[in-house]
């Protein structure tokens, strides 16, 4: 898409042009994100130690975070300004993902992009904030608490790929009501057809919220478990509202964009 040009609809779109359209938009969100590195780099102890007080605060007192490879410290530190840098840029990656999609939307719902950048990022948002002060304490206390009889040593790597698993996996989730809006324009999926299928909704929930928290523990895949079902929920009323509708109401309302 440049400017001072037509936008194309996704008919008109050959394949080559969307392969450019996707490798366009990868590389602009490439570059904002090892931009938001260097600024992020800065903050990198700060960031970590605050990613680490879940730990932290169930650890034995004098007990610390360990490393056993001298490059250890400067690998977490990588890790932990591209996971800020992506948190921060969020909306710019969203907006990427946006305009990837926007030639197959019609005219009258390309109006949604300012809705769809600021309601990614909050559900996006939450779904970390989420992961960060409800679910990851709860698992930091459960593992701490089994072996409470030895002696923890427990690397930054690892604690580090834990919490990006739970946080990542948690805030991606919380992206269903946006996903749901998506499938209900292009007629994929129906309120009435998420309503019938509920019960099947309940197990998949459950399974998710059991591969993305790593204890078994039943309290904590329900903690999770309960605001997807809440999302799943939105996700019905969503696609009640903006769900496809019937051919003749859309060939009198909806003009693809040309």
């Amino acid at each position: 898409m440049t400017r001072g040009k037509a936008i194309k609809s996704a008919d008109e779109m050959t394949f080559l042009e969307h392969l450019e359209e996707l490798r366009k938009r990868i590389f602009y969100s490439l570059i904002i994100v090892i931009a938001a590195v260097i600024p992020a780099w800065i903050f990198s102890k700060d960031i970590f130690n605050v990613i680490a007080v879940p730990v932290n605060k169930y650890l034995p007192e004098g007990t610390k975070l360990a490393f056993t490879a001298l490059s250890d410290p400067f690998f977490v530190y990588i890790k932990v300004s591209f996971l800020a840098a992506i948190f921060f840029t969020s909306p710019f990656l969203f907006l990427q993902f946006w305009y990837f999609v926007a030639p197959g939307l019609y005219k009258k719902e390309k109006k949604y992009v300012i809705p769809f950048v600021f309601f990614t990022t909050l559900f996006f948002s939450m779904g970390a904030f989420f992961g960060f002060y409800v679910v990851f304490p709860f698992t930091c206390r459960f593992f701490l608490g089994i072996g409470s009889n030895f002696q923890p040593v427990i690397t930054i790597n690892q604690y580090l790929t834990l919490a990006l698993r739970v946080l990542i996996g948690i805030a991606l989730v919380f992206e269903l009501p946006i996903l749901v809006f998506f499938l209900a324009r292009m007629g994929v999926v129906t309120a009435r057809f998420m309503v019938k299928n509920f019960k099947y909704a309940i197990l998949i929930i459950f399974i998710i919220a059991a591969i993305i928290t790593p204890t078994p523990d039943m309290v904590v895949q329900t903690v999770v478990a309960l605001p997807m079902l809440a999302l799943y929920g939105i996700s019905i009323l969503i696609a009640l509202i903006f769900g496809k509708k019937k051919k003749e109401e859309k060939s009198r309302e909806d003009t693809p964009a040309g």
